[in-house]
Formats: C-alpha cells, structure tokens, sequence
C-alpha cells in the first residue's frame, strides 16, 4: 500500500546465532531482546527495523507512515497502546493495521489476539518511533481538551474537573498543585487502585496500592508541604479545610488521557496530622480492559467454572460471591452477568458506586444523602418488572431479607457480602435474623474468592523453599516433590516486585439439599466442612496450593492471602 514502507529483499536478514546471543543476553539482563538485538547489529533504526522485518517477513511503517495514518483508539484506547507498545490505525480506505514495536513479545502477541476481534493486518515499527507517536497523539488529545475546554468554559459543564495533561502539569507554577497532579498521573499510568498519602513526623509518604499490594513511590520532606497537599485534595473535594479532627469523605473528578476518572477520598486525623486515601475508579479504562468479559478471563480452574456457570444460569435463586476488598467479587458478578446477558431478560443492578457500565443493563448508583439505599433501591427495582437483579453488597438486615424474598419469588439475584469463606457467610446471614429456612430456599450457591499475584514470566526462576518456608506453608509433612517452585527475581517488566498480573482463585459451595438440612439444623461448622468437601467444594488453600505446585505462584503469596489451615 502507498502509505507503508515493506522491506525490501537486499535488506540485512538477521541471523539465528545473533538471536541466540540475544536471546541469552535478554534473560541474563532482563532487557528487552529487541533493544539488545539493535545493539548488537549497530544498525541504525531505520536500517534495523528494515532487517528485522526481513528476517520476520512483516511489513513496516516508517515515522512518516505513523503519522500520516489515523490512530483507532476506539479498537484499541490509548492507555492500552501505552502499556502495550503497539497501536491500532486505520488507513485511507478503512483498513486496520496494528503497530508493534517488539515482535519478541509473546504475551503482548497473546494478548492482541485475544482483545482484538475484528481483522487486521500487522505490521513492525520502530519502538521508539511507537513512543513518539503516542506521545504526539496524548499532546493532540490535550489539544482538544483545551478546545473542548474552551468552549466548556461559558457553559460551565468541565467546572470541577482537574487537567491531568503533561502541558497542564508543567505549567503550575504552584508547587503543591504540581505534586498533586503528578501523584494522580504516575498513578494513573501504572495501574494503581488506591493511593495513599501518610503523613510522617517530617512530611508525607506516597504509597500505591499496585496489584493489591502498597509501594511506597516517594517521600516529600516538611510538614507545612505535607498539610498543604492534603488541604489541596480536601479542596478538589469540596471538604471541610479548617476541620482537622474527625474523618471526612469526598470525591472529584480528573481528566486524564482523553477521559473523565472519578476519585474517592478518605480524610483520616492521626497523630501526625491527617492521612488521604484516593480510591480511583478509572470506569472508561476498566470498561475497555473488561470489553467481552468473561469468567474464563478471570482464572478459576476448569471445574469450579463449570459449577459456576451452571448456578448463573439458573431460572431463579440467589448466587452470593464473598471475600475481603478488593478480591475481585465485583468483577465476578460482571462477568456472570456479561455471559447470560442476551437481551432477553431484565437485567437491573444496584451498586455503591457503579465500577463501569454494562451495555444493556439499568444500573442504578446508591445516593444514601438523597436517601436511595440498597434497601430501597432494592424494593423500588422489584416493582420495576426485572428477571435478573444484581445488589452491589449486603450490608444490613433490611437488604437481605428483601433481597432473600427477591430470590424466593422468581428473581436470580447476584449480591456480594464481606465473609472470609463461604461459611462465615451463614452465620453473617442467620446474625442478620435471616430465617434458616428462608436462607437455604433462596441460595444456590456461594463463591468465596481471592486475587493471587503471579510471578512474573520475565524473571522468574526454579527455587526450593527452605524447611521454615514449609513449615509456616503447612507442608512440612507432605510431600512436595512434584511441585515447581518458582519465583521472580525482579525484572523492569514487574518494577522489581517479582510478580506481574492476578488471577482469581475460589471456593464454591454448592447447597443441595444434604447442606440445606444441616444447615437448617445448625450443625457445626466442621460437618458442614466435611459435607461440602463431599459434594466437590475445593477450600481456597488447596486452590491456592495448585498454583504454587505448577510454579505459578509463590508460598509467601499464598500465605498473604489465605489462611494456613
């Protein structure tokens, strides 16, 4: 095509002992085998590119063919081309082409075809040319954010919404608005979930919550900064500056690579001064990352899937899932309902707050100021006609037992609950004077859950545990000579922490009518155990442990997040 460059046949070919070389030197540094192959041709980039695309028949696009192509951020959205490095375009007549900077990268190549569903053709580019690009195109949508600004202004409808743009951050001239903003754009940009600002005897720790874990990212010396920081997110927050002494919460709105991202704040008195968690609910990115979501995404073995999706298919009843914040129940719940959503049902949740928007689903945000909570939420959904209903939590009496009758009266109902397995939640639900009876007509089941990080595939390496390891893990006394025990080093891809993504693991109880009777009769916690382990239930240790046998993840992982039986 007229608008790419396809390398030519005289072109230098690459040869296999320069990648066997490479590919040594890659694992023995932990750089990228494409950076290091560049480096050991001493071709120039152009040159290299030309080469590599001959080596790997692919065609390529130069810097010029980059930017004259139209980026398609609605296939694949910005963040995901920055953490990626690869971006979607269109050509003149409409044709997608994907851009990859490094053909070496097996999981980004994974990753594409199971993300982008519709066809495409690819092609090889420069790395450094695909950072150019990306940044050309994030001062581009700056740019129209500032036009969008502009016209904004006179209708007051951005009023609130702070400007995260790399322009917008380097012209502060208030230091503390500059922190700020850069606390909230680093964090954005790494994936954090939470950031928490803890103020110390001489300033302020900043630490990102990143895959469940905190990482503490900086320090900023003296106390007067460090107040002044937390008084400027109290003022994004619409709170109270002059009160210091009882909690206070809030929320604002950021805008950040083209898109609108909600922040919940948490003001906290200690006795330094006053700590500031920011919960970040990114919708738009979730919403992109989760885009065909299904439960097979998430990471439950084959067979507890399979149970499963056989409780979200049924006609009625109620299907629980539980665990601590942040274990992944709600995006459980949307997956579930994303595969039985075929537009046949009514399908209508409330959640506190909505995490991202299910096409074809009334989603309804709980307003406890305005007085709609999950009960009345609740009973104002039932006289709405719905087949299917999800209750972002049970929190109180009230909600579950509308939410129990709901399932009694020929509604599935998808709810959540905080329980560390699945039969502390018998007990939270018969304390919330629940009738047994009652409780086991309308259960079909209860998934407990957590996230488990993975170590990461770039670093990790064969380890043996040491006898102490195995002890505290609880095996000592068994026989782990067929487990692979590996673990990460630390690598640039993982930011030295060893562990790269998470995936979910579960337990699930499945009522039949042996468990409804025992616990109609409230019998022990242990027969039930038992029973449940009859019936197939695997408990989150042993789930847990599978992982750790096939050198997926670590013991001190599994030990941070589930309980050593």
């Amino acid at each position: 095509m007229s608008e790419t460059t396809v390398a030519n046949e005289s072109a230098l070919k690459i040869t296999p002992s320069l990648l066997r070389e490479a590919r040594i030197d890659a694992a023995r540094t932990n750089l990228r085998m494409v950076e290091i192959l560049e480096e050991k041709t001493g071709l120039a980039p152009p040159e290299f590119v030309m080469a590599l695309a001959h080596t790997l028949n692919y065609p390529v696009l130069s810097m010029e063919d980059l930017n004259r192509l139209t980026p398609a951020f609605d296939i694949l959205p910005f963040t995901l081309a920055q953490q990626k490095d690869c971006i979607a375009f269109r050509d003149h007549e409409g044709k997608l082409l994907l851009a990859i900077g490094d053909p070496y990268n097996q999981t980004v190549q994974d990753w594409v075809e199971e993300t982008i569903r519709v066809p495409f053709a690819g092609y090889l580019a420069h790395y450094a040319d695909l950072a150019a690009c990306l940044t050309q195109q994030e001062e581009s949508l700056r740019a129209m954010d500032g036009v969008l600004g502009e016209e904004n202004k006179e209708t007051g409808s951005r009023s609130g919404i702070e400007d995260l743009s790399l322009k917008a951050i380097s012209e502060d001239t208030s230091p503390v608005v500059k922190l700020v903003r850069s606390t909230l754009y680093d964090a954005l940009k790494m994936g954090t979930s939470d950031i928490h600002l803890e103020k110390t005897p001489t300033g302020l720790a900043i630490r990102y919550r990143i895959d469940g874990v905190l990482t503490t990212v900086g320090e900023i010396s003296g106390s007067d900064l460090a107040e002044q920081v937390i008084s400027r997110i109290k003022v994004m927050s619409e709170l109270d500056i002059s009160e210091r002494r009882t909690p206070q919460d809030g929320r604002f709105k950021v805008s950040a690579q083209g898109r609108d991202v909600d922040c919940r704040v948490s003001i906290m008195p200690s006795i330094f001064g006053e700590d500031a968690v920011l919960r970040i609910l990114d919708k738009e990115a979730l919403s992109d990352h989760m885009r065909g979501l299904r439960l097979d995404y998430i990471g439950f073995d084959a067979d507890s899937l399979t149970r499963l999706r056989r409780l979200c298919n049924e006609p009625y009843g109620m299907v629980l899932v539980t665990g601590p914040t942040g274990s992944g129940k709600t995006t459980t719940i949307y997956a579930a309902i994303s595969e039985i959503n075929h537009g046949l049902d009514k399908i209508i949740t409330i959640e506190d707050p909505v995490e991202y928007q299910l096409p074809g689903v009334l989603q309804i945000p709980v307003n406890e100021k305005k007085g709609l909570t999950f009960a009345r939420g609740l009973r104002s959904i039932l006289r709405h006609d719905p087949d299917k209903i999800m209750v972002g939590e049970i929190r109180d009496s009230e909600t579950a037992q509308i939410a129990v009758q709901a399932a009694l009266t020929g509604h599935l109902v998808f709810t959540t609950v905080h329980a560390n397995n699945v039969f502390d939640v018998i007990g939270r639900f018969l304390h919330m004077q629940v009738d047994p009876y009652n409780f086991v007509a309308a259960m079909n089941g209860i998934l407990a859950q957590r996230l488990v990080r993975m170590s990461c595939p770039h670093c990790a390496e064969p380890v043996q545990p040491d006898q102490e390891l195995l002890a505290l893990s609880g095996l000592a006394d068994m026989d782990v000579t067929s487990y692979r025990f590996k673990a990460g080093k630390g690598c640039g891809q993982c930011r030295g922490s060893g562990y790269k993504g998470r995936r979910a693991i579960g337990e699930l109880l499945n009522l039949n009518d042996e468990i409804r009777e025992m616990i109609v009769a409230r019998e022990p916690i242990r027969h039930l155990k038992e029973a449940a382990r009859r019936n197939g239930t695997r408990f989150l240790r042993d789930a847990a442990l599978d992982l750790v046998a096939t050198g997926e993840t670590t013991l001190q992982e599994i030990n941070r997040v589930t309980f050593v039986a």
